[in-house]
């Protein structure tokens, strides 16, 4: 008999249960799903680290488990271990296809990352999960006041809401934000109600905090990427022999981190009580992928250190391992610095919303030919548009646009991006 028990989730503890995918009696085989965890970044399976025949589930829906805490017993357990999940990096985020992913893709990640807070109030013995603890936290709200409406008194994220609502009132000096009135939409005709994912509703009140709480700013410019499409289509070419694409989001990503450590108030974030910036000396950067579910945003680290074909590489394996629903916490945490890419879909320009507590975010769309004059006529030049959102308490528009336009020269001149 064999007890397997949670294995290293990194910086997680006290996560609870969602999910259990075993019963006693079933054959698995080596990395079938057990269990499902959410913490408030994460959604993560924990797979069987060798085959055997399920003798009892330790767990329950609910119950709250740590690195090292018993979830099933196997009998004739084989020896095929599983892979190991990494430990995460620190927390990252936001917003469409940079690497190319299956239609087909299920992941099973949670939400974009967000940042950690001071504990205002003691919340022991209150029965919550760790998302709500932590949004009742940044709403200064004390969850000892509140009465769950779940199992067992349970509070919910919607328990806080509810009673935020209560506890504010009508708003006053701007400080309330008054509740859309609910409708009865099928007076006006047939409706048909349709569940979010998972995924939209863990990251959603992320979006919706970054965007009350940043004042965006979106600069746009565009790149002439004539040439550089033109050596990307050779390497591309080369590429698909050896089973990976080389893709544009690539070299925006090595443009990128010349232009961030040019100005390297992009490669930052405020600190807790605003009162300083903490600059980081390394470049970890976010490429939000779109899949079924929402909108997912693996961090490729240390890219400053890699050259093109290894960070088209690893961009490739990020995409397989979404399609197998195995991306790990510290595959989401640590970025620094955002790209969100709609050029495999189309559009002008959008404005991206900036991934706190990063301070800027990089939007692209479709390339298009369009007439540049070269000081005797125009030519048909490829003009890839850049839209840069940035949060306006510590960039201010000058520097926002000396930092699209470097970017954009550099992608201008691919000579920049190998030396």
């Amino acid at each position: 008999m064999t007890t397997v028990n949670v294995p290293d989730i990194g910086d997680f503890s006290n996560v609870p249960v969602i999910e259990i995918h075993v019963k006693p009696g079933d054959t698995i085989k080596a990395d079938d799903p057990l269990v499902s965890l959410e913490s408030d970044k994460a959604t993560m399976e924990v797979p069987a680290p060798m085959a055997g025949v399920v003798a009892e589930v330790l767990v329950k829906l609910g119950d709250k488990v740590s690195q090292g805490s018993a979830l099933i017993t196997l009998q004739g357990a084989g020896t095929s271990p599983a892979p190991k999940t990494q430990k995460p990096a620190q927390a990252a985020p936001a917003t469409t296809p940079a690497a190319s992913a299956s239609p087909q893709s299920q992941s099973r990640i949670g939400a974009l990352p967000v940042v950690g807070v001071v504990p205002l109030v003691d919340f022991d013995g209150v029965h919550a999960s760790p998302s709500v603890r932590r949004l009742a936290r940044e709403l200064d709200i004390d969850l000892n006041q509140i009465k769950g409406s779940g199992e067992n008194g349970r509070i919910s994220k919607d328990d806080v809401k509810s009673h935020l609502g209560r506890a504010s009132g009508p708003p006053a000096g701007g400080t309330g934000i008054p509740e859309i009135p609910a409708q009865d939409f099928s007076k006006f005709g047939p409706v048909e109600t349709k569940a979010l994912s998972r995924l939209k509703k863990l990251s959603g009140p992320h979006l919706h905090r970054a965007w009350l709480n940043i004042p965006h700013v979106t600069h746009t410019d565009d790149a002439d990427i004539t040439d550089l499409e033109s050596y990307r289509k050779t390497l591309d070419n080369a590429a698909k022999d050896k089973g990976f694409r080389v893709t544009m989001i690539a070299f925006l990503m090595k443009a990128s981190v010349l232009a961030l450590k040019e100005f390297p108030e992009f490669n930052a974030s405020l600190s807790p009580d605003k009162g300083s910036l903490i600059l980081k000396r390394y470049y970890h950067l976010g490429v939000a992928v779109d899949t079924p579910d929402g909108l997912v945003v693996p961090v490729i680290k240390d890219v400053d250190r890699k050259g093109i074909l290894e960070l088209s590489q690893e961009l490739g394996a990020v995409s397989k391992k979404m399609r197998d629903g195995k991306i790990a916490p510290s595959d989401i945490q640590g970025a620094t610095f955002s790209i969100s890419s709609l050029g495999g879909i189309g559009g002008t320009n959008f404005t991206p919303i900036v991934n706190a507590p990063e301070l800027a975010i990089l939007g692209v769309v479709r390339s298009t030919i369009k007439p540049v004059w070269d000081g005797k006529a125009f030519q048909p030049r490829l003009m890839l548009p850049l839209c840069l959102s940035y949060d306006h308490r510590v960039i201010d528009g000058a520097l926002a646009a000396r930092f699209t336009r470097r970017l954009a020269d550099v992608l201008a001149d691919m000579r920049q991006l190998v030396l």
